[in-house]
């Protein structure tokens, strides 16, 4: 695939590109070089912050770290609970 550099500098990337890491209007590219390349990377973290918010979680949990030790067990290097007042 090819893309052609226009007279202010910019490059339209090709449709298949765009739709294969699912870029639309105001998708957030890092510009990186490496080497002689030119290096595009998808901003993942502004996709996650867009999500934020917008998922409930199951059976009251207070946290995703709750919810996570109430389907799976303590985790591994986790300290175990002890109970109010136990020696």
């Amino acid at each position: 695939m090819q893309a052609t550099v226009a007279e202010r500098g910019q490059i339209t990337l090709p449709k298949a590109v765009r739709d294969a890491l699912g870029l639309t209007k105001g998708t957030v590219l890092t510009v990186e070089l490496e080497g002689g390349r030119i290096v595009l990377r998808k901003n993942v973290d502004d996709a996650l912050n867009r999500l934020k918010g917008r998922f409930k979680l199951a059976d009251g949990h207070q946290s995703t770290d709750d919810a996570l030790r109430a389907t799976r067990g303590r985790a591994p290097g986790e300290p175990l609970e002890t109970e109010a007042g136990a020696s």
